[in-house]
């Protein structure tokens, strides 16, 4: 690829594997300088696809904001800045974070300081720019993560108002786990002649991912269910996703009632005690994290075997958010949903827009964790 020797010695020191060929058509082509729309699988090496390029096309000789990265989550930011500085460590790049839940003057005085790439969420971004902390006119490439979050009218808002405030000659790299329709009709006005990616050219599907559904006749017996199936199960590490956060603060206290160790994140917990919780599921201490959806995309876990959906996310889009946490880095998952009566059409729309096969849970499946 012709990369840059500080940036092979970075990636070398980093440990980066041999990205696959759909990954290395992305690199490819965004290091050229194509803009890029990407349908990224659960499976994809976010931290090539996305810091190599913008690695490679900055000039760090420069004291100014060249690479802006919008992530949907400030957790998910955090991530990606570390990974610019562990991948660039060899550059002597400058990154920094703006993300919503961060200290104001702390950030204001990053963004100030021109650091080569910025990493933040939309709203804070917006912010910064308003506030003429953040520079936009040296800026020369743009990528957005999560740009299925377009589908909201809010956030795709607020992407046109951003991007009336970069420069016109902008590279944009839209990364994606599905390709929304709101995506798709933004390219004609962010991009030029963009080159697209997708799962249906790259054969990605849900073959490391084993799903089933347990029909459950009642919702309050959901919570005998789990019990049932967490005692009859050996597992390595697993995630439950609820809808609301209360239903996340209950199901914890019930199961740690029971004597189950079970740690709980969602987007009302301040960032010291989520990052204290990922630490404590990360290192093993605590086998099942309860969730909700806010912090979903962050979590990228080894270890995770199983995936269940106490509730069935409330947009199929999220669906596979959820489920591809426990198929990560080449190993085999298992996701197990709860359905009620009333969830039954919501799971079919689940197979149909995925056109994948969601069977009932078979007997045996502790052998298949």
């Amino acid at each position: 690829m012709n990369l840059s020797p500080q940036l092979l010695r970075g990636i070398q020191a980093d440990g980066l594997g041999q990205p696959s060929p759909a990954e290395q058509r992305i690199i490819r082509a965004a290091i050229e300088g194509h803009d890029v729309i990407a349908q990224t699988s659960v499976n994809f090496g976010r931290t090539s696809t996305l810091t190599v390029p913008v690695l490679q096309r900055l000039d760090a000789s420069k004291t100014d904001t060249q690479a802006l990265i919008v992530t949907p989550m400030s957790d998910t930011a955090r991530q990606v800045r570390k990974d610019i500085l562990s991948v660039g460590d060899f550059m002597e790049v400058d990154c920094h974070n703006c993300v919503d839940d961060s200290d104001m003057r702390e950030t204001m005085n990053n963004m100030l300081a021109g650091p080569h790439v910025v990493v933040g969420t939309l709203g804070r971004v917006l912010d910064m720019i308003n506030r003429e902390a953040l520079k936009t006119d040296c800026i020369k490439m743009f990528v957005l993560t999560g740009a299925d979050e377009m589908r909201s009218r809010a956030f795709k808002d607020q992407i046109y108002d951003l991007f009336r405030r970069l420069p016109r000659n902008l590279q944009v790299m839209f990364l994606s786990e599905t390709t929304p329709t709101e995506m798709m009709k933004a390219t004609t006005k962010f991009m030029r002649d963009p080159i697209q990616i997708l799962v249906e050219e790259d054969g990605l599907t849900f073959e490391d991912i084993r799903q089933f559904y347990i029909a459950v006749e009642k919702e309050e017996w959901k919570l005998d269910t789990l019990s049932d199936l967490i005692e009859a199960l050996i597992i390595t590490q697993a995630i439950i996703f609820c809808n609301a956060r209360r239903k996340v603060d209950w199901l914890t206290r019930k199961l740690s009632a029971c004597g189950t160790i079970v740690s709980a994140i969602h987007g009302r917990m301040g960032q010291p005690q989520r990052e204290f919780t990922m630490k404590e599921f990360r290192s093993g201490r605590s086998r099942v994290l309860i969730a909700t959806d806010l912090p979903a995309r962050g979590i990228d876990v080894q270890q995770v075997s199983l995936v269940i959906n106490y509730d069935l996310p409330t947009s199929k889009e999220n669906y596979i958010h959820r489920i591809g946490r426990g198929g990560r880095f080449g190993r085999k998952g298992v996701a197990i949903n709860f359905v009620t009566a009333d969830d039954m059409r919501m799971l079919r729309g689940i197979e149909k827009f995925y056109s994948t096969q969601i069977l009932e849970m078979p007997m045996n499946v502790a052998d298949l964790i």
